[in-house]
């Protein structure tokens, strides 16, 4: 008998086999549950797809989610507040939103929306234009965001509502230095209108730039490994240490909003360790769990998309 053989003999005894056998058949059993989930969120999602798909739309006639979409611009940010058990991306990405939703939201006085546990955001970017009419259409806007399922994506703004099963999406609308723009009688300033056509092009470079990075990097593999640890640090007071960002979905739209000069650039330790909540808070009157944003930039009130 050769050495190897003897060996792997050596290693598993039939105690040792009896032993493995019960661990497997249990993780087997234990198995059946999560699987008999996944396939129902799945099926879930792709019924909600096709519905979305197939929708019957009006031409000339726009819906209460036609006229939300075009009050949105460049730079607004949209939180979720997500179910967990409809998450269709797998076992893991839900353990995350479980996680996510324990460890990064809490109960604050000081947040504009006490209501609602939000543990995602995306930050609304530039549509593709193919010419200057597509460029003008105020309803050809994407939804930027990190996700488990298909890595860095911009989807159509419209479509990414429809598709949501979150118990709400609450709209973040961004101001300008100088802007007053909930007011309909504002006349935007050639400052004001300079600002806006810098930040849409730089959104528009960020979009093109990380959309590609991920498809090369294959991010949507690392996308809830991240989150995992991320949250799983913070709730362990580690985060500090962690090297990975405390909330992918957060981490990435500071970025952007820093990339186009929106955003005070701060550490990249402080912006690895941004949670989706910090948005709910004012950075004029808070020290902690803020997003900083440079002179004269301001979020206005929140606006409900959807509440279901």
């Amino acid at each position: 008998m050769s050495s190897a053989a003897s060996r792997f003999q050596r290693i598993f005894t039939p105690k040792r086999v009896r032993v493995l056998k019960k661990i497997a058949a249990g993780g087997a059993v234990a198995s059946v549950p999560v699987l008999a989930w996944w396939k129902m969120a799945s099926d879930e999602r792709a019924k909600k797809s096709e519905e979305v798909r197939t929708k019957v739309r009006v031409p000339n006639v726009q819906t209460i989610d036609d006229i939300m979409i075009e009050r949105c611009r460049p730079g607004d940010v949209l939180l979720f507040d997500r179910r967990w058990e409809t998450c269709a991306s797998g076992p893991l990405a839900a353990l995350v939103c479980v996680l996510g939703r324990y460890f990064l939201c809490f109960d604050d006085p000081n947040k504009v929306l006490p209501e609602g546990k939000f543990d995602h955001c995306g930050i609304v970017v530039p549509g593709y234009a193919k010419n200057k009419k597509e460029e003008l259409d105020p309803s050809n806007m994407l939804l930027l965001e990190a996700t488990a399922g298909g890595g860095i994506v911009a989807r159509p703004l419209l479509t990414r509502l429809e598709m949501s099963n979150s118990r709400s999406a609450v709209l973040l609308p961004l101001a300008l230095p100088g802007e007053r723009r909930n007011d309909q009688f504002f006349e935007p300033t050639p400052t004001t209108i300079a600002t806006e056509v810098f930040v849409r092009k730089q959104l528009e470079e960020f979009r093109d730039k990380w959309v590609e990075i991920s498809k090369e990097k294959n991010y949507r593999r690392a996308h809830s490994t991240l989150g995992l640890a991320g949250a799983l640090a913070y709730g362990f007071g580690l985060h500090t240490h962690n090297p990975g960002p405390t909330s992918p979905s957060a981490w990435f739209v500071t970025m952007a909003l820093q990339d186009a000069k929106i955003a005070q650039s701060v550490s990249a330790r402080q912006t690895k360790e941004v949670k989706v909540e910090d948005f709910l808070r004012d950075y004029r009157f808070q020290d902690h769990d803020v997003i900083r944003l440079r002179p004269g930039w301001r979020f206005l009130a929140p606006v409900s998309f959807r509440e279901t």
